[in-house]
């Protein structure tokens, strides 16, 4: 059992983490930029830090800052929630190499489905089945294939990263080289991987 958890994260996620942990008898550090100083997760954890400015990359992200906190804190282990740095293999890597537990996949795990093109591959050859689309990265020629063989509406999506960026709908073939040009650009300046793939868009999925 931890004995005191810090909470990479913010908000409606940092305070469930923290009621579980209340629950079961774990102190908790809340971390936060600037502008949240005066947030509820704040209020409520045994201990806060301050750690950067309001943008996100100057605070959320901060890893550096991350885990400073959890060292000055004397925090046994780090939960990141998810969103953030929660689907970061590095960073879930450098919080083992500082002698913290990292609280979720394994390392091995978060690199394996942060390409989301090798976790289809895995899903498919466990057995299991996979939403329709290109069996990998495709070209302009390659993704007009697949539309033709599977049908629109499609969605064009970014091997790499997550939070949105390199996803777009496409309802014909004209939206779609559209769309194949606009992810491409928004995955590589966002990821510094421009590999995209195609499958069918479900426009009310069940998200498990």
């Amino acid at each position: 059992m931890f004995e005191k958890i810090l909470i990479a994260n913010r908000g409606g996620i940092a305070l469930r983490i923290h009621r579980a942990c209340r629950e079961i008898g774990i102190q908790t550090v809340a971390i936060h930029s600037t502008a949240d100083a005066d947030a509820m997760h704040v209020r409520l954890a045994d201990e806060s830090v301050c750690i950067g400015e309001a943008p996100a990359s100057e605070s959320y992200m901060n890893v550096p800052a991350i885990i400073s906190a959890a060292t000055i804190t004397g925090a046994n282990a780090i939960h990141p929630g998810y969103g953030f740095l929660s689907e970061d293999a590095n960073f879930a890597e450098i919080v083992a190499e500082h002698g913290f537990v990292f609280i979720g996949p394994e390392v091995e795990q978060l690199r394996l489905m942060g390409d989301k093109v090798a976790a289809r591959e895995v899903m498919a050859g466990a057995g299991l089945p996979v939403v329709p689309g290109s069996s990998g990265p495709v070209s302009e020629a390659e993704a007009l294939a697949t539309a033709e063989a599977i049908g629109y509406p499609l969605l064009v999506k970014a091997a790499g990263g997550g939070g949105g960026k390199g996803m777009k709908v496409a309802n014909s073939a004209k939206e779609l080289r559209q769309a194949l040009i606009v992810a491409k650009a928004e995955a590589s300046a966002s990821f510094g991987d421009d590999r995209l793939y195609v499958e069918r868009f479900f426009d009310r999925p069940r998200h498990i």
